[in-house]
């Protein structure tokens, strides 16, 4: 009787569902590689003409360079491709696998040294994921782009975005003028809120360009440029303050931060307009929990030991600087969550 339970509460992945987890991995492995081609590029660049770090555009010439940025535009397309077929919760955290990917392929490529700890960070970040992939809800089945809209303008999810655009309108007008250089998550706060309804709308769009491959035309629906305009005007916010947040405050801060507020808010939003724990059981939603738990752990762990070697006594993640910095001789911040001075500032 208990294994019959199990079998109804786990039918194992849909054909969606690993479509969606291949792309997924393919992101994760192309966006993860992008970062070192780049590095690659730019330092190549810089051996012959000024450093991207002091203002130079030398790296433009570098067909390296360029290389790199085809592949994270992949990765990003295969990224979008994925929210089409598998859902938000398991989608959004694989996301973390690019760190890992990058780590590696830097310890192996540009020999920068990866920490025990990091190596442990991969480890639980992969074990994340694994848990995740195993207990995913399924994708719910759609057959129009006006079944999302529906969706969107249910009482909960218009609810949940209008508390998000008060809070955006709040921390924009009313704390980031006051705090903003001073305070991480007044910038963070913009980017992760805004990325949770983008999200959301990129997904609706991914469907709406599934079913018109597959023969039903969802382009002559005013909700699929209603979608697409949300998702151009959230970008360009998400990506302005989170520029913003990369040229005030140190990367190795920054980027776990954001990970965790923008992931856990994609989460919940998914969870509100494509009900994906109603298809669940208490046990399922748990396990979920615990992998995307142990990802952030991960995460933490080897943002906090990325510029750590052997034999080093473990800094403070408060006082990580990133590792172009250290190689312009840029001395250590003491607080890294103030504002850098104009000299030290590097472009993002």
């Amino acid at each position: 009787m208990a294994s019959h339970s199990w079998k109804d509460a786990y039918r194992g992945m849909s054909a969606d569902n690993i479509k969606g987890l291949v792309l997924a991995l393919s992101s994760s492995l192309f966006i993860g590689a992008s970062f070192i081609i780049k590095k690659k590029g730019l330092k190549k660049a810089g051996a012959s003409g000024i450093r991207a770090g002091n203002g130079g555009y030398s790296y433009l010439y570098e067909p390296l360079w360029w290389i790199g940025l085809i592949t994270m535009i992949v990765g990003e397309i295969a990224n979008f491709a994925a929210y089409a077929f598998a859902p938000a919760i398991l989608v959004t955290p694989l996301g973390a696998l690019s760190i890992i990917i990058s780590a590696v392929l830097a310890h192996i490529i540009l020999r920068e040294k990866l920490h025990i700890f990091g190596i442990l960070g991969c480890v639980l970040c992969v074990v994340g994921s694994i848990t995740i992939v195993l207990h995913a809800p399924q994708e719910r089945p759609i057959e129009s782009v006006t079944e999302v809209w529906d969706l969107a303008t249910e009482p909960a999810f218009l609810l949940y975005a209008v508390m998000v655009l008060i809070a955006v309108f709040i921390l924009v007008f009313h704390y980031i003028p006051s705090y903003g250089q001073t305070h991480i998550m007044c910038y963070i706060g913009v980017c992760s809120l805004v990325g949770s309804l983008s999200v959301m709308s990129v997904k609706a769009i991914g469907i709406a360009l599934k079913l018109t491959l597959s023969g039903m035309n969802q382009l002559v629906y005013p909700q699929t440029w209603a979608f697409t305009f949300i998702v151009l005007l959230c970008v360009i916010t998400q990506m302005n303050y989170l520029n913003k947040a990369l040229d005030t405050f140190n990367t190795a801060v920054v980027s776990p931060i954001y990970y965790v507020m923008f992931t856990s808010l994609t989460i919940l939003a998914s969870v509100i307009m494509f009900k994906d724990w109603d298809r669940q059981n208490p046990s399922q939603i748990i396990t979920e929990l615990c992998g995307f738990v142990t990802i952030l752990s991960g995460t933490f762990l080897l943002h906090k030991t990325k510029d750590m070697v052997d034999g080093q006594i473990p800094l403070s993640i408060r006082s990580l600087k990133h590792m172009d910095d250290e190689e312009d001789g840029i001395d250590q911040e003491s607080i890294p969550l103030r504002r850098q001075d104009t000299s030290c500032m590097r472009s993002p």
